[in-house]
């Protein structure tokens, strides 16, 4: 049987090649997916201004013994004292210390200072002039040089922590990323980044004939039970950004959701392209059957097809499948998504993976279908070839149903979330959904079609009498047809609108808590905190209000105990938190306190939101840590209400600014008073500027940038996995409908004998395809609806999605559009034929 089947593959071009294509694509995509997964997994980041140094030691961003990873925000700083220390160990050579800190020049924009000495970590190599001395000189990193035109010599203007300084060029260096560096001495540089003492990260040389493993045992030991951690190979990058470790964390959620979607979908192309391959061959397993082949024999032969098509689909798919998971990553890279220092680590485990998903989707599909053709007895196999009576099984029904269930609970999953939240669990929702709908589609169909045949028949005369018999007469390979166009018509509107109602979501809450009318910014990154008093003492100023955010965390009644260890201790809350000025807040933003007063914040105090602070009344003390990881108790003074998932906890300005990367006020908002022009107050706090150097002033829309800047970074994301999985989808939809349209050339060639036109056959099939389009954009609109309601009552409060009606009219449009031209494409080319050759074409 085996060599039967390799023999029918010559003779079943059509079905072979649509079931390649789909097994194919899908291997290479869950491959992709798999490395996303494996990398973000490995959390690769290998150094490049600290690439010299062998031994990186930085503050661990982790916070430690909880259930689930949680990583600190700001950036951990260390003692200057512990480089002494380390130079002390055995098998040290040397250590360098590192600081850097966001500067900004008055010609050339922003900048990153770092310590001279940190220059060797690199290395950076001076091309002219000579190292930085004192307190008045600075080196230029060299493409910064040549962007701005600064030589050697000159005297410039650093904006650096809120305060002008001026430096003369002592030189240029080269290295990694000197076009935007700039090197002052060590101690110039404590001073201006106001870090005295305080460094970010420490290389460690070993010494001569020293292992480095060696050498960095020794350092964690000399370290061990403090919040720090030691660093070698691929992980040196995370000391220079610590947000890899948070972001690069994010990416195994993210792979893992893309890599489980993408495998769902391709399990659903694989099986409905393969299921239709073999359906349209009833008629040969018909008559195999009643030449005496054994229902075992039937199904060895079908398998053997397509595991020889499946070997070789999925073994030719290991070869693009690690370039797509680069550029799947390159793409989250460059929206933002995770940062561009992770390096794509994968090895062979997803290459299997992603096959084994192929063969066995494959092998699964085949099974069945023979399966069914195996179960005939053979006096009623070509009966049933050519009426189609077996439309539905039990089998099929159990599980649509099972689907159902697990749909309504993601549903009910979807609604009791957090609005930031909601997609994630709406996501895998849509897929069961989709599978659901999918197997139940038979029955929605024959409904279907049982109501529009009257219609469509007296719309389109002959033509539409036509097409609905065959739709009736036929359903199952109608339903066939219609699954791809519910796959990407349903994915495509639910993760299109998911995206827009999360981006309504976000957009409300931000527009209902913003009340300012005038932004405070700074060219160097931050503005010392009594710059605040002085703006609410300007003419036209109602108020004015700091606003530093951040995130901090809530710490559980039971202690975190070392002893317990990652995975099995309490978990923390993480929370949204902002330090505020509580003078002007009311006039500022839309904070009000539901219990206590917010005028009260002041000392070490906290106003906690109302979801967070029901196991606490006013006056209790509350155990958090702020961003960099800061134990505190602070005091409840209130309790305020906000929109659920983006609530937000205040804390005094005084409080955070010292336990933030900058150390200084990101944005002051300011409200006018009434009756002042908001331009004339803009220019009025712009002269500012004079009294503290890099002040800039605008309107609220630099807040609405960043806040649309955000919400385009998730955008991007999703639009990304968007484009992937019902691009899959739609190259299916294509795939389908010509498959199932070819295969009808017997059909279409007898109908030309009897009398029928190109013409009329070309109007039968455009009928045809309106009726898959409009069953497909109906179950898909049901996947999308049964998908959105829930996740729209979550984010939004209401039953409608947010986003354009468009969307939804362009989607159904596509569907329609795609469904109607591949189907009369392929009917033309079968119409090419002579219809006097219809006597000898194979069944």
């Amino acid at each position: 049987m085996i060599r039967i089947a390799l023999r029918t593959l010559r003779l079943h071009k059509g079905g072979f090649i649509a079931s390649f294509v789909a097994l194919f694509l899908g291997a290479v995509i869950v491959i992709g997916s798999g490395g996303l997964l494996e990398t973000g997994i490995h959390n690769a980041a290998p150094p490049h201004r600290l690439a010299a140094a062998p031994i990186v030691v930085t503050g661990d961003q982790r916070f430690a013994y909880t259930q689930e990873e949680l990583v600190f925000p700001e950036r951990l700083h260390m003692g200057a004292e512990l480089g002494d220390k380390l130079d002390k160990l055995p098998g040290v050579g040397s250590s360098v210390q590192d600081l850097s800190f966001p500067a900004a020049l008055a010609r050339g924009g922003e900048v990153t200072g770092h310590g001279w000495s940190s220059a060797k970590l690199a290395p950076y190599h001076l091309t002219e002039g000579r190292a930085p001395v004192g307190d008045s000189q600075i080196v230029l990193g060299e493409r910064l040089a040549d962007r701005t035109g600064l030589k050697t010599g000159e005297r410039i203007r650093l904006l650096v922590h809120g305060v002008e300084e001026s430096y003369q060029v002592s030189g240029l260096a080269a290295g990694a990323d000197d076009d935007g560096a700039v090197f002052l001495a060590d101690t110039e540089a404590a001073r201006a980044a106001d870090r005295v003492g305080r460094i970010d990260n420490i290389g460690v040389f070993p010494a001569p004939g020293a292992k480095v493993q060696d050498v960095a045992s020794t350092v964690r030991k000399a370290v061990d039970g403090s919040p720090i951690t030691v660093l070698t190979g691929d992980d040196g990058g995370r000391a220079e950004d610590p947000g890899v470790i948070a972001d690069g964390s994010d990416l195994i959620p993210l792979a893992a959701a893309f890599g489980g979607l993408s495998a769902m979908v391709t399990v659903f192309v694989v099986a409905s392209t393969l299921g239709l391959s073999v359906q349209q061959r009833q008629r040969e397993m018909a008559l195999l059957r009643t030449i005496g082949t054994t229902p075992g024999q039937l199904r060895r032969l079908i398998l053997g097809e397509t595991l020889f098509l499946a070997v070789i689909a999925t073994g030719l798919a290991a070869v693009p499948g690690p370039w797509f998971g680069r550029r799947l990553l390159d793409a989250f890279s460059n929206a933002g998504v995770v940062p561009d220092s992770i390096a794509y680590r994968a090895g062979s485990v997803p290459v299997i993976v992603g096959a084994a998903t192929a063969l066995l989707t494959a092998l699964g599909s085949a099974y069945i279908a023979a399966q069914a053709a195996a179960r005939t007895r053979p006096t009623e196999a070509l009966a049933e070839a050519t009426l189609h009576r077996r439309w539905f099984s039990a089998f099929r029904l159990i599980v649509g149903l099972l689907c159902l269930i697990g749909g309504a609970a993601l549903a009910w999953g979807t609604t009791g979330a957090a609005g930031p939240d909601a997609a994630g669990v709406a996501t895998p929702a849509a897929m069961v959904w989709a599978a659901a709908f999918g197997l139940l589609g038979p029955v929605v169909v024959r409904a279907l079609v049982a109501v529009l045949r009257r219609p469509v028949g007296r719309a389109f005369g002959l033509a539409g009498e036509l097409a609905a018999h065959n739709a009736r007469a036929r359903t199952a390979r109608l339903a066939s047809a219609v699954m791809p166009v519910m796959l990407a018509s349903g994915l495509a509107v639910g993760l299109v609108y998911m995206q827009t109602t999360q981006s309504d979501g976000a957009k409300r809450a931000f527009d209902e808590n913003l009340r300012a009318d005038v932004v405070v910014t700074s060219a160097s990154g931050g503005l010392p905190l009594d710059l605040v008093g002085r703006i609410r003492e300007q003419p036209g100023v109602v108020a004015a209000s700091a606003q530093i955010p951040t995130t901090g965390y809530i710490e559980p009644d039971e202690p975190m105990r070392p002893s317990e260890g990652e995975d099995t201790g309490p978990q923390p809350i993480e929370l949204s938190m902002q330090g505020v000025t509580p003078q002007g807040l009311d006039r500022t933003t839309a904070y009000r306190a539901a219990s206590g007063s917010l005028t009260a914040l002041s000392g070490d105090s906290v106003a906690l939101p109302t979801a967070y602070a029901k196991d606490h009344k006013l006056g209790d003390p509350v155990p958090m840590r702020l961003g960099d990881g800061t134990q505190v108790t602070l005091k409840l003074v209130a309790t305020i209400d906000g929109r659920r998932g983006y609530e937000t906890a205040l804390v005094p300005a005084s409080l955070l600014i010292g336990h933030t990367d900058g150390g200084l006020v990101p944005q002051i908002v300011v409200s006018a008073a009434d009756g002042t022009d908001r331009t004339q107050l803009i220019a009025s706090l712009t002269k500012l500027d004079d009294l503290q150097p890099g002040v800039q002033v605008s309107g609220t829309q630099v807040l609405e940038a960043a806040q649309a800047d955000t919400d385009h970074t998730q955008a991007s994301m999703a639009y990304l996995v968007l484009g992937v999985v019902v691009g899959y989808a739609t190259l299916a939809l294509i795939n389908t409908q010509v498959l199932a349209t070819a295969e009808r050339r017997k059909e279409f060639m007898l109908q030309r004998l009897i009398g029928a036109t190109r013409r009329q056959i070309l109007q039968m099939m455009s009928v045809e395809a309106t009726l898959v389009a409009l069953a497909g954009s109906a179950l898909g609109l049901l996947v999308a609806g049964a998908t959105l309601v829930p996740l729209s009552m979550s984010v939004l409060g209401t039953v409608l999605p947010g986003g354009s009606p468009w969307i939804l009219i362009t989607v159904i449009a596509g569907a329609a559009a795609l469904t109607l031209l591949t189907t009369l494409l392929a009917a033309g080319a079968v119409l090419r034929g002579r219809p006097q050759d219809a006597a000898g074409l194979r069944e």
